[in-house]
């Protein structure tokens, strides 16, 4: 009696672990994709593809959750500058589980090789605002120029890493270029985004961040995006279109952050079909 006995607890805790395990399957299966952009401009466009949007808010910061092609996607709103960029990212992570994070958008041109609406995919991002100086005496002037790059700290799984940049994910950036022969209004190449709370114009400054640290645009949000998300482990892309660039003398084009957006749209379609396989 006693061994029949045993026999159904076992039976019952094996089912149980099983539903378990199911559920965590499906779970795993349905994590959605995350795309943020800083500005409606590089939102709206999104937000409209989506299937049945429910608009969401913590704090400051706005989410829009809904479906691409039956698959589940989170529109992030992050709002402008590398702090904003950074609670956004946290908050999409704590609150959604995604499986990835690709953040899109407007930057401006430092590669005199790339013009306006050209895309950029982010093969790395750089903290560019990371910098320190050597000691100088008063009345001896400013001198950016020998400005020093400093790496960033980030804890990934308990250990203090230092990173000079952060490479995007290796999978997203193949489904990037998979699409590019879609994208018309320019091309579609591999680079540097180079991220700080800045906006250069001086011509000389933007050659410097261009051959300091191998920038191929310049904005304010991924590379802080892309320090939460290594953080957490969790797969990253930062992909930007050109709307101005300041080399080159091309001024902002206003439908860049549309022609953005149409691009990431096919991405996140590619994406959806391999993790729907």
């Amino acid at each position: 009696m006693r061994k029949r006995f045993l026999a159904v607890i076992l039976g019952i805790i094996m089912t149980f672990a099983f539903i378990g395990c199911s559920n965590s399957k499906t779970k795993e299966a349905v994590r959605p994709i995350v795309i943020q952009g800083a500005m409606d401009v590089e939102t709206q466009s999104l937000v409209k593809q989506l299937q049945n949007a429910e608009k969401v808010t913590y704090g400051g910061w706005t989410f829009w959750k809904g479906t691409i092609d039956k698959f589940p996607v989170v529109i992030a709103k992050t709002e402008i500058g590398m702090t904003n960029a950074a609670a956004s990212t946290l908050l999409a992570i704590e609150k959604f589980n995604p499986r990835a994070i690709i953040n899109q958008g407007t930057a401006g041109g430092h590669d005199p090789q790339l013009h306006r609406c050209d895309i950029v995919i982010g093969k790395k991002s750089v903290n560019f605002g990371a910098f320190r100086s050597e000691h100088g005496d008063y009345n001896k002037g400013i001198h950016s120029e020998n400005w020093i790059p400093m790496n960033i700290e980030v804890n990934v799984n308990g250990e203090i890493k230092e990173f000079k940049d952060f490479e995007g994910d290796a999978q997203l950036i193949k489904s990037a270029k998979s699409v590019a022969n879609l994208y018309k209004k320019g091309k579609v190449v591999e680079g540097v985004i180079g991220s700080a709370d800045q906006w250069n114009r001086e011509l000389d400054r933007i050659k410097w961040l261009n051959k300091k640290y191998g920038t191929s645009v310049e904005e304010m949000e991924t590379a802080s995006a892309a320090q939460v998300a290594k953080s957490y482990n969790v797969p990253f892309l930062g992909i930007r279109i050109l709307s101005n660039s300041e080399v080159n003398n091309e001024e902002y084009d206003r439908n860049s952050g549309e022609y953005c957006q149409n691009y990431v749209l096919e991405v996140t379609k590619t994406l959806i079909k391999e993790y729907s396989k």
